[in-house]
C-alpha cells in the first residue's frame, strides 16, 4: 500500500498518548487513524475516545513508519486539524504562571518541557518563533501528549515576548548558571515568568538584563543540567513553594 497523502489542512500526530491526549483535549479533530492488525495494546482506550467521524484504517507497519517518518509510532498514526497555537498574549490576572522557551532546538526537549509544564499546572508557555523546535508532532509525542491541554503562544521574538511580559505585569526569572539565587531560595512574585534558554549558549543576551537571575544548585561549575531537566526543577520548585499543585 501506498503512503496515504496528507492533506494541506490535516496535521501528522502519532503514538499511543498523542492520540489518547488529542481526544481528552477535545480542540482539535482527529479525521483518520491508521493502525495495524492486530491492534496494539492500548487501541481499545483510544478506541472509547473516538468520535463516530473518525476513519480507521489497518495498514502495514512500513506505511506507519512513512506517514511518521519515524519507527517511534507505537504503530498509530492520525491525520487531525492542526495545532492549536495562542493568537492573543496572557492575561496576568488569569495566567500568573508563565514559562519562556529561548530558542530550544531539540525536540525531545521541547517536549518533555511541555510536559512538565502540565505537570506542574503551569498557565501557559511562550516559544520563539525564530531558532526553535517547532510544536510538531514529534515534540507532542515527546510530551506524552500533553502539549494538547497547554496553553502555548508562538512569539516572532524571545525580546518582543518579554517587552510585553513586562509592560503587562509579568516577574522574569531568567534561569542561568551564573552565581545567581538559588531556585529554592528566591522570593517569587506572581504573575511570574520562568525564561529557559538555549541548550548550548542559553538565555539570549539581547534579554539577559530583564529580570533576576535565578540557578539550580549543581555539584561543579564547569557541568548543568539538561534544559528539560533544569526547566522541571525550576517549575517544581515555584509550583510546591507557592502551593500551585
Amino acid at each position: 500500500m501506498s503512503k496515504p497523502t496528507q492533506a494541506a489542512n490535516k496535521e501528522l500526530v502519532f503514538g499511543i498518548h498523542s492520540i489518547i491526549e488529542l481526544l481528552k483535549a477535545k480542540k482539535r479533530k482527529l479525521y483518520s487513524i491508521y493502525t495495524t492488525k492486530p491492534t496494539p495494546k492500548a487501541w481499545d482506550k483510544i478506541e472509547e475516545l473516538l468520535p463516530k467521524y473518525t476513519m480507521i484504517q489497518y495498514v502495514d507497519k512500513k506505511v506507519l513508519n512513512k506517514m511518521a517518518d519515524s519507527e517511534d509510532h507505537q504503530n498509530v498514526v492520525g491525520l487531525a486539524s492542526p495545532f492549536i497555537t495562542r493568537n492573543k498574549p496572557f492575561d496576568p490576572n488569569k495566567n500568573k504562571f508563565l514559562l519562556l522557551l529561548d530558542g530550544i532546538q531539540d525536540t525531545k526537549n521541547l517536549g518533555a518541557i511541555l510536559r512538565s509544564a502540565y505537570c506542574t499546572n503551569l498557565d501557559g508557555v511562550i516559544v520563539g518563533q525564530k531558532n526553535s523546535a517547532p510544536i510538531s508532532a514529534a515534540a507532542i509525542k515527546s510530551s506524552a501528549g500533553l502539549a494538547e491541554h497547554m496553553e502555548i503562544l508562538v512569539a516572532p521574538s524571545v525580546s518582543q515576548a518579554v517587552v510585553q511580559l513586562k509592560t503587562a505585569g509579568y516577574s522574569i526569572y531568567l534561569a542561568t548558571v551564573d552565581n545567581s539565587k538559588p531556585v529554592n531560595t528566591v522570593d517569587y512574585k506572581f504573575p511570574l515568568c520562568v525564561v529557559i534558554g538555549n541548550e548550548a549558549t542559553g538565555i539570549s543576551k539581547s534579554i539577559l538584563n530583564t529580570g533576576e537571575h535565578i540557578s539550580i544548585p549543581q555539584k561543579r561549575d564547569d557541568v548543568s543540567y539538561n534544559a528539560s531537566v533544569a526547566a522541571g526543577i525550576i517549575m517544581f520548585n515555584i509550583a510546591i513553594k507557592h502551593q500551585i499543585l
